[in-house]
């Protein structure tokens, strides 16, 4: 939990404040961008809530931080009645969940859950965590775990004890999940399952993959995310492990599908309508290539 002896002298004065053992993982900053912003290096508080709206953000943040360096000066009964929110709708259409409880293990990466007839899925891992465990068994719980990639493995050991799930990885990241029990390989695509395409996108590791659901959502770990600061999509440059040539030819194969959300494990997220993305996506295409 996070201490107020350890509160950051950055934070504003207030109820809310992070301290000292935050990692910078810009988790509570794209969920509650309103109260959390980015001073030295590290995470604070540079306006209190003011709203219930602004409040319940800034307690999805706290729940969702994988240090759990955000706190409040006073208990507040609010903060576990979010935590047992868990996994929330990404849109109206409620096709695909928000998992919260994000790892320290993958430093902070999100991870989502697909309500599915054919069986539930979880995208990358959360850490593991008593009430999103119990909504999970009350959705019927989880069938397989789709790994991106090998740094957002988290506490899967755990889930897949819990639910007897599934796992799936590409063999270009075997060595983070050796005993997964579905070992994708090659770098065409090929269907997971109805409405499901992997797509092999190695670059930022050698096995990552993304996941379209839908032809709608585009699970990407980090393979592609949204910049803010640059105002369109982006990669990892400095986070790129294996090839940054082979990820960007992995990029440009994304031209050829139709999507409307990127949901990235790190960075921020981004809805556009399908055309409009595929114009976002070639703008990210042209920056990697002058890096």
């Amino acid at each position: 939990m996070a201490h107020p002896d350890r509160r950051r002298a950055e934070n504003i004065a207030g109820d809310f404040y992070v301290d000292d053992t935050c990692i910078d993982c810009d988790t509570c900053r794209w969920l509650a961008p309103e109260t959390f912003t980015a001073k030295g290096g590290q995470s604070a508080v540079f306006a209190q809530p003011q709203t219930p709206a602004q409040r319940h953000d800034a307690f999805i943040a706290m729940a969702a931080c994988p240090t759990a360096s955000i706190g409040t000066e006073r208990p507040d009964p609010g903060f576990a009645r979010v935590r047992s929110e868990f996994p929330v709708p990404v849109d109206l259409d409620g096709d695909v969940l928000y998992c919260g409880y994000h790892s320290e293990k993958s430093f902070g990466a999100a991870s989502y859950f697909l309500p599915r007839p054919q069986g539930n899925i979880l995208v990358d891992c959360p850490r593991e965590a008593a009430p999103l465990v119990k909504r999970l068994e009350s959705l019927g719980g989880v069938s397989h775990m789709f790994l991106t990639h090998g740094d957002d493995v988290a506490d899967h050991t755990t889930y897949q004890q819990h639910f007897g799930l599934q796992r799936w990885i590409h063999e270009g990241d075997r060595s983070a999940l050796r005993e997964a029990e579905h070992l994708m390989k090659g770098t065409e695509p090929f269907a997971m399952g109805e409405d499901l395409e992997v797509i092999p996108v190695p670059g930022h590791t050698r096995g990552s993959c993304c996941l379209l659901y839908r032809n709608k959502y585009l699970f990407t770990g980090d393979h592609l995310a949204y910049s803010a600061r640059r105002g369109h999509l982006y990669a990892f440059r400095d986070a790129c492990w294996y090839s940054w040539s082979r990820q960007i030819e992995s990029m440009e194969k994304l031209l050829a599908y139709s999507f409307e959300w990127v949901l990235p494990g790190h960075g921020r997220r981004l809805y556009l309508p399908a055309h409009e993305m595929r114009r976002n996506l070639e703008q990210c295409i042209a920056w990697m290539k002058q890096r």
